[in-house]
């Protein structure tokens, strides 16, 4: 796991910092209320054109939904103050839930579980709690007084500013963040086999021989899932993945329905791709392998924001009269963190291509009936 002296960011700073150093991470810029990479001197075209493509998605972010993503800054309460991290999730509508915890690289407990709305500069959010008799206390001519906190305050330039009453007595104050993946735009080694380069799906096939690969090629240079799952016509047993691939924005859609996607070794093995940011990270949401191993911590960026998978998988091996003597084994590095650790995986997931374990594969990526989008994907035969 990489290490960054700010908590919780992968590779960015705070809005109002010209650059930052993070520990090993590269500097950024802010232009405007969004944080772009300062590519390195040494870096390649390829990371130069993903350093592009990231800023234009970045303003598309900004565009769509001014306020989901990460914040950052200070709570205090009773007059003991703390750090906190904070997930903005988008529910539609200026509406959201936010998730403060200690450290976004951390998994939990979450401090405080908010839900509201951001609308005409005003922040208005209350403690996310059952409606049950529990909860009430008394009564006014106006209906039931409930155990609860009213956080309430003003937003402007990437700055929320606020108190607390009821339940808690405090102040808020936090501001806009960006953490983006170290790995973004990270070029094929010698000897890679690229997949997918921005120019065209010769690389893929569809998941059932004959049928089409109708998966959309858009301008920009990426590929958006449509019409089933796709497969590279070249097959691989043990294996190192580079993926990038960018979440749509569906604030309405929850659980499975939320961004869908995802991504097969061998096509048999799935991690998982999902909108589930802010959530506690389970076997089958973002960095997760599917049934089988929630991720060490959940590292899902917001909707509209690339990130990256980098994926070491070691194929199960057999015997020559077919028994299976050892299993297979994955690692992934999910924005630059590891997620999955050497893992040992018991036998396919569901989904699979097939239960043939001892026989090379192709990589899978899953049609889900979302919008997922992908790009630069290249795989190393080990």
């Amino acid at each position: 796991m990489k290490k960054a002296t700010a908590p919780g960011l992968w590779g960015l700073a705070i809005p109002g910092r010209a650059e930052s150093e993070l520990g090993g991470f590269q500097a950024c810029a802010l232009v405007g209320n969004v944080q772009t990479w300062r590519m390195r001197m040494n870096t390649n075209l390829g990371g130069i054109l993903a350093g592009v493509l990231m800023a234009s998605s970045l303003f598309a972010q900004q565009a769509t939904d001014p306020y989901m993503g990460d914040w950052q800054g200070e709570i205090s309460v009773n007059d003991e103050s703390q750090k906190v991290g904070v997930y903005m999730i988008p529910l539609g509508g200026g509406k959201y839930e936010a998730r403060l915890v200690s450290d976004f690289l951390q998994r939990g407990p979450y401090l405080y579980r908010l839900k509201g709305e951001i609308r005409d500069g005003q922040v208005r959010f209350m403690d996310d709690i059952p409606f049950d008799i529990s909860r009430v206390f008394g009564t006014t001519g106006n209906g039931v007084v409930l155990s609860a906190a009213l956080w309430s305050g003003a937003v402007e330039g990437g700055n929320a500013r606020g108190t607390m009453a009821g339940r808690l007595r405090g102040t808020f104050e936090w501001k806009q963040t960006q953490r983006i993946s170290p790995e973004l735009g990270k070029a094929p080694p010698a000897g890679a086999i690229v997949l997918f380069d921005g120019k065209n799906l010769d690389q893929w096939r569809h998941r059932e021989e004959g049928k089409p690969v109708k998966w959309k090629v858009l301008p920009d240079g990426v590929m958006e899932v449509n019409g089933g799952d796709i497969m590279s016509r070249e097959k691989f047993l043990d294996q190192r993945v580079h993926l990038e691939f960018r979440l749509p924005y569906m604030p309405t859609a929850f659980g499975q329905g939320r961004a869908n996607s995802g991504v097969y070794l061998q096509g048999r093995y799935e991690v998982q791709v999902l909108d589930s940011y802010g959530l506690e990270g389970q076997d089958n949401e973002c960095g997760g392998v599917y049934t089988v191993s929630r991720p060490r911590v959940n590292m899902c960026a917001p909707p509209l924001q690339w990130q990256s998978y980098d994926i070491t998988f070691t194929a199960a091996k057999f015997d020559a009269a077919g028994k299976k003597t050892a299993r297979a084994r994955i690692t992934v590095v999910h924005n630059g963190v590891v997620v999955q650790d050497n893992l040992e995986l018991p036998g396919v997931t569901g989904g699979a291509l097939n239960d043939r374990e001892n026989e090379p594969g192709g990589l899978l990526l899953q049609d889900h009936g979302n919008p997922v989008q992908y790009r630069n994907i290249w795989v190393e035969k080990r």
